[in-house]
């Protein structure tokens, strides 16, 4: 019988990436930096009592996934890029809770970054 345990929570921390990303001239002809952080719940039930990956969510294959996506396309706003990323982290059945945290470095004078978070729970979770 199995056990009711918390979810497993993924969390892929500080993926530092460049991509074309604000409505300014200098921005959309040159590529900046930008930081990711993800979170990503799922139950893992399979997983905990097995070696197999078929079993658990592939971290490494949602990574992939958001590098080509951030790096082969342009963004205008931070909303559109967090959403298309979070559409990513969030697409798998097992995903019971997604966030997304994109900081945009040196995107205000004085200030380190400016981030966005949006996040996604599914409704029966």
């Amino acid at each position: 019988m199995p056990l009711n345990q918390p979810d497993a929570i993924i969390r892929i921390k500080n993926l530092r990436l460049r991509t074309y990303i604000g409505i300014k001239e200098e921005e959309i002809n040159n590529k900046q930096d930008i930081v990711i952080n993800v979170v990503i719940h799922y139950p893992a039930e399979k997983a905990r009592d097995s070696e197999n990956i078929a079993d658990a969510l592939n971290y490494r294959t949602i990574t992939k996934e958001i590098i080509q996506l951030v790096e082969q396309n342009r963004f205008a706003l931070l909303e559109k890029l967090t959403q298309d990323v979070l559409n990513i982290a969030r697409q798998h059945p097992w995903v019971t809770y997604a966030e997304v945290e994109i900081d945009k470095l040196h995107a205000l004078r004085y200030a380190d970054s400016v981030s966005m978070t949006m996040s996604y729970r599914r409704e029966n979770a």
